[in-house]
Order: C-alpha cells, then structure tokens, then sequence
C-alpha cells in the first residue's frame, strides 16, 4: 500500500492541493494500519501471540473514520468547488468510480464498529483474518480513488470548453 502511494504522489502529488490532501491523509491512515499489520499473531499457536492493545486498535479506528469522512464530505466537496470555479461538471464515470468507492465504506465501519471499543480483556479471535479483509477494502479504495484522482487531475489541467 506505501509503494502505490507513493508511485500515486508522485504521480499526482503537487497537481492540486485537493490531492496533495488527500493522499497526505491516505499516508497517515496506511501507517496506522502497518503498525497493526506489524502486531499481528504469529502462525505458531503455541507462542503469545502480540496483539494490539485497546488504544491502539481505537487510534486506528478513529484514523479510518477520518479519513472516510473527510473523503465523502471534505474531499468531494473541495473537488466540487474546484469544477464548480472552472465551469467542469463529473463525468458519468466520475460518479461510477465514486460511486464504488461509496461501497467500501460500509465494511469499513463494520470494521471500526468492531474493534473501536475493545478491551484488554477481549481476546479478538477474529482479528487476524479481519485485519487481512480490512487491509484488502483499503487496497480496493485507493485503487478506486487512485482512477478518481486520475481523472480529477485530468478535468483540472484541462478548463471546459478547450
């Protein structure tokens, strides 16, 4: 997920402040989910295993539900008012990327719904196997975002009417 990042950034990085943003806010929520990643249990089932400690999978949480918010209601809104300033309205495939990346946010927030309010009790059996599922929503988000950035880049380079 880092590499693709940063092959995006530097890609994208520096064609708008919109995407600059986005993607700086993409970087903090890849890093929170690395250093879960890098926590997980061992296949050794008889060895402790190193799980995340409540605060840990909280911080991570709350990163997801950052970033999904200000994707849906701070990004798209500065994407908007960047087209509404040039006169450029989304394409059919705009909305159809956005509206895939819309459909990752549900298991998303099951997600943080799940490990949100942990305690140090809690043995969390499941969250190796969710920790991958949830790395893979992620992956198939900025995939998504990643075309949308694209696109969005291109509409912004290009004013209506040229």
């Amino acid at each position: 997920m880092l590499n693709k990042l940063k092959q995006t950034q530097a890609q994208f990085g520096g064609s708008s402040d919109v995407i600059d943003h986005w993607l700086e806010t993409r970087q903090v929520l890849i890093v929170e989910y690395c250093k879960l990643a890098a926590l997980k249990p061992n296949s050794n089932k008889t060895a402790l295993t190193k799980l995340p400690s409540p605060d840990e999978l909280q911080t991570f949480c709350q990163q997801v539900v950052d970033y999904i918010s200000e994707g849906h209601f701070k990004i798209y809104d500065m994407v908007m008012a960047k087209w509404h300033s040039t006169g450029f309205s989304p394409t059919e495939e705009i909305d159809r990327t956005y509206f895939d990346i819309v459909k990752t946010t549900e298991p998303l927030l099951n997600y943080t719904d799940k490990y949100a309010d942990v305690s140090a009790e809690d043995e969390l059996e499941d969250f190796d196997l969710d920790l991958s599922v949830i790395g893979e929503v992620m992956e198939e988000r900025f995939g998504l975002e990643d075309q949308l950035i694209q696109m969005i880049a291109e509409s912004l380079e290009i004013p209506p009417g040229a």
